[in-house]
């Protein structure tokens, strides 16, 4: 048995350790946390200054079994969980239930995963820092507490089975209260007025500053230009620069992840952990843009080798975030002379991203010669303005370019589109008009937040972490709170006025407005949950609070702070408001009235009811059972009780409705839980997307019937004359058996084809009392 056990998190990053230690070494994973708070409601002890109760969960038993064998074994353990809170919290946890002692115990931490590193992490040992432990416990027992108590007043007062979270909350707040902003908009239209001038190789474009709001105004400033002079009245040429964005912290790497790559934040969680288990970059967990003087050197001497001296710019970067913490180094290659990786696609197209952004760091500024070119009429009091850009030197911009959000209307390192090249002009020069246009342009809403701009917004206000940003966004989409979806767009017609060869001619052009990829929105549910929350816990779901919380952590995790004292000033009062808002609160429909039915006078309104947003016509009257029950409809998808107007409301209605027979059966489209559908004869076909409900027509509904009996029968192997309901049937995975509710496994020394009734009730009864698996076998770290 080897002196030392070092344990790290994951078995990756064990394997790639194990070959920089000696034989020396024992190399093992904890596979994450090996422990957590107990599932029921006395994990926490209130009354004893907030104890907890932990348990290994089944899956983690034989992993602890193990190594607490190894541990008792070896002369020396070494803790090797990751540099943030939750790696001390790891590192802490391992060290009471392996029952571990002081005198032979050491903490070790690294950022990459380097021999060097390695090594002198090992020459460096420390012991367990229970302020980092501290905080991350005060977080762990803040998020339990709010999570237990909250949860069952939103299952007595909005809808079962939901649940709230500390931070979860405020994220689906902003996208709510963004939701509503986009709803209360009100587009304006205004025409811009753009000019070319000259011909050829020559030509060159100038635009108006102001817009007109009026089409008259527009038409009457193209009508004074048809004889006006155009003159250069002033050129002004000077140099500018860009300078490169600072290295990737966690939350900018998932931003430039998602604008060019199109990964959502969790994915580039994932394939980053792989990277830095890998030892191809350095940890990705991270608010911190500094690089160290062994990152810099090696930069400099890439630079130099690749691009030249004239590219190298030493650069230090310093974090703006006050409470940032989590580890001492920005997100970099571990070596800079590999500028590719062995990996999957994702794997290589991510550090390429992170090896590009680390390098431009440090590279000479891009250099620049704008001319901007003043441009009189002399028939009006307003003037054009040309820019014209010249790269004089790429610098940076040789390796990278740092993207922008859809909704940043001003990037600093963004490169101008209007900024072309201008052809030679001179002061008191006058200029030929070849054509000029005034383009009807419409106002547009706050951009719908996409993953990362959401990320952006969460470190902006100081709420979260960089080790809760992906967590946060894949728990309010999970519970159904939030959904990333695609918006089409619609048609909209705009206006062209163009000034040509002294007419001016009027056109009717349209466009797509409104077309979005990847954009969370708010569901009905998430909105509710919202309202309520803001109603009844506004501390909960306020910036400002929750901001101040994360503040409070950092001061735990500098020793400045007692964490008990921490949660108990938080946990009185919030507390107390539970109590009184099970007695007090009403429950929470989001209920919205939107009229009343044209022809039976009756109250149309909307709300969440059980099953999902639905319209009812008329009220439920208990006491008068002659009286005509109410009406009810659900809601199609893409519709929302806070927009659905009264005559959408009503053509919910005309479903069910016959579209004609087929087979001597009638054919019925109807809207249900799943979406649209046609049933026919106790069978039930999903309507396409592209095909609206109330426009099925008989023709469309027999071959949708059709395209799905062929369907079914490709997917059909067997059936059964003592049970018809019995079937062996072609699935995704391969054959299998459906036995009643069960979806049975057929093993692979059976055929499916020659199974007969008798074995697949036993293969079904031996499924049923099979033991059920606990999910896998080793959870990774959260």
């Amino acid at each position: 048995m080897a002196k030392n056990l070092l344990i790290v998190e994951s078995p990756a990053k064990a394997k790639t350790i194990e070959g920089y230690l000696g034989k020396d070494f024992t190399v093992k994973s904890s596979y994450g946390h090996i422990r957590d708070l107990i599932k029921s409601e006395d994990a926490i002890d209130i009354n004893n200054n907030f104890s907890q109760k932990y348990e290994v969960p089944a899956d983690k038993k034989q992993v602890v079994s193990e190594l607490k064998k190894l541990a008792k074994e070896a002369d020396f353990v070494w803790l090797a969980s990751d540099e943030d809170r939750e790696g001390e919290a790891i590192s802490w946890h391992l060290y009471d239930t392996l029952s571990l002692k002081e005198v032979n115990t050491r903490r070790i931490v690294f950022h990459e995963i380097t021999k060097p590193a390695i090594l002198r992490a090992i020459e460096n040992p420390r012991k367990i820092d229970y302020n980092l432990v501290n905080a991350q416990q005060a977080r762990r027992v803040l998020d339990r507490l709010v999570g237990f108590e909250l949860s069952p007043v939103l299952w007595k007062k909005v809808k079962p089975s939901l649940s709230a979270g500390r931070v979860q909350s405020v994220a689906v707040r902003l996208i709510v209260d963004r939701e509503r902003e986009i709803n209360k908009f009100q587009s304006e239209a205004a025409y811009k007025i753009t000019a070319i001038f000259d011909k050829g190789k020559n030509s060159f474009k100038a635009d108006l500053a102001e817009r007109f709001s009026k089409q008259e105004d527009a038409e009457k400033f193209l009508q004074d230009c048809i004889k006006a002079i155009f003159e250069i009245r002033s050129l002004e040429t000077k140099p500018a620069k860009r300078s490169p964005a600072a290295p990737f912290t966690t939350s900018t790497l998932q931003q430039e992840a998602s604008r060019k790559l199109g990964f959502s934040v969790s994915r580039t969680m994932t394939v980053a952990q792989k990277l830095y288990e890998a030892g191809n970059i350095t940890y990705m967990r991270t608010d911190s843009v500094n690089l160290s003087d062994t990152a810099i050197d090696a930069a400099r001497a890439e630079i130099v080798t690749a691009y030249g001296d004239k590219y190298y710019q030493k650069r230090t970067y310093k974090t703006k975030s006050a409470g940032a913490q989590e580890a001492h180094e920005a997100i970099r290659p571990t070596y800079f002379d590999k500028h590719t990786i062995e990996g999957d696609s994702s794997e290589k197209r991510l550090y390429e991203l992170i090896w590009k952004r680390a390098i431009a760091s440090q590279m000479s500024e891009a250099q620049f010669e704008k001319t901007v070119a003043k441009i009189s009429i002399s028939t009006r009091k307003e003037e054009l303005t040309a820019n014209g850009e010249v790269m004089k030197f790429d610098g940076f911009l040789k390796v990278y370019l740092e993207s922008a959000d859809d909704d940043d209307e001003d990037d600093n390192n963004s490169l101008d589109n209007d900024n072309a090249i201008l052809p030679p002009l001179s002061k008191g020069q006058l200029l030929d008009l070849q054509e000029m246009t005034a383009v009807q342009r419409f106002s547009r809403p706050p951009a719908r937040y996409t993953e990362a701009s959401l990320v952006k917004k969460l470190e902006e206000l100081g709420i979260g972490r960089p080790s809760t940003y992906a967590p946060t966004i894949s728990t309010i989409q999970n519970r159904g709170y939030v959904v990333k979806e695609e918006r089409e767009g619609k048609q909209r017609a705009y206006e062209v006025l163009t000034l040509s060869n002294s007419n001016i001619t009027r056109e009717t052009k349209t466009e797509t407005t409104g077309a979005e990829r990847g954009k969370l929105s708010p569901t009905d549910i998430g909105a509710v949950v919202n309202d309520f929350l803001v109603q009844y816990f506004n501390g909960i779901v306020d910036f400002h609070f929750t901001a101040n919380v994360e503040k409070e952590f950092d001061e735990i995790a500098q020793g400045l702070k007692d964490w008990t004292e921490m949660i108990r000033t938080f946990y009185a009062p919030f507390h107390k408001d539970v109590e009184s808002t099970i007695q007090t609160a009403d429950k929470a429909t989001g209920e919205r009235e939107l009229g009343v039915h044209p022809e039976n006078g009756k109250k149309v309104s909307v709300r969440i009811g059980r099953y999902g947003p639905f319209v009812q016509v008329g009220e439920s009257n208990t006491d008068n059972e002659n009286e005509e029950k109410p009406l009810y409809a659900s809601l199609r998808t893409g519709q929302s009780i806070e927009t659905i107007t009264l005559e959408e409301a009503l053509e919910l209605f005309k479903l069910p409705k016959a579209v004609g027979e087929f087979e001597g059966k009638v054919m019925k489209v109807a809207i249900g839980r799943f979406g649209p559908y046609i049933s026919h004869n106790g069978a039930f076909v999903s309507l396409p997307k592209e095909i609206d409900p109330l426009d099925v027509t008989e023709e469309q509904a027999i071959e949708l019937i059709n395209a799905k009996r062929k369907k079914d029968a490709e997917k059909l192997i067997k059936t059964f004359d003592e049970d018809p309901t019995v079937k062996v049937l072609n699935g995704r995975w391969g054959p299998y058996i459906e036995f009643g509710k069960q979806n049975v496994k057929i093993p692979k020394d059976k055929d499916p084809a020659s199974l007969t009734f008798e074995e697949c009730k036993a293969l079904a009864d031996a499924a049923e009392k099979a033991p059920k698996k606990s999910g896998r076998k080793f959870a990774k770290k959260k």
